[in-house]
């Protein structure tokens, strides 16, 4: 997924009015400000009361739905191997949102000051601060391509990571 098709699948979704977040690899390179490594993916968290209007706008440029692990999130595909990995978030009215989890006793929580702004490309998009980032980079055997991404927290914002 390149910088250029990131924004415009952001474009797409805010003309459908609705609100999501870039999160993942997308959404590390967005703090920081600049790509720092290829992407296969593009990590979107969106409202799911909003999930219509993401769902319809993606279908009417041709990505459809593969791995549904709903509550906890699905993927859509496009041809040409363009793979979205959709979050389903349920907001508070402080702003704080909560995803559901594979432990149901245990959602994924994202406080409202988590909701930021990074850019790709030179331009501005909502995503996931450094912090949040680092929350869900935790608890697993980091790969290659996460111990990158914690790299470049560390190297922008000084943040300490778990690898």
């Amino acid at each position: 997924m390149t910088a250029d098709e990131v924004l415009s699948v952001l474009a797409l979704l805010w003309r459908a009015e609705a609100d999501v977040w870039v999160g993942g690899g997308w959404g590390i390179d967005a703090l920081v400000g600049e790509q720092t490594r290829e992407h296969r993916d593009l990590d979107l968290m969106y409202r799911l009361d909003q999930e219509d209007a993401v769902v319809g706008a993606l279908a009417a440029v041709g990505f459809a739905e593969s791995p549904d692990q709903r509550p906890v999130r699905f993927v859509v595909t496009a041809p040409g191997g363009r793979e979205i990995d959709l979050h389903p978030l349920v907001f508070d009215d402080d702003g704080a949102a909560v995803q559901a989890s594979f432990e149901p006793d245990r959602p994924f929580r994202y406080p409202a000051s988590c909701f930021v702004t990074g850019r790709i490309g030179g331009a501005a998009v909502p995503c996931l601060s450094a912090e949040q980032q680092v929350y869900f980079h935790q608890g697993y055997r980091p790969s290659a391509r996460d111990r990158h991404d914690m790299a470049q927290l560390r190297r922008v914002f000084g943040i300490l990571t778990y690898f």
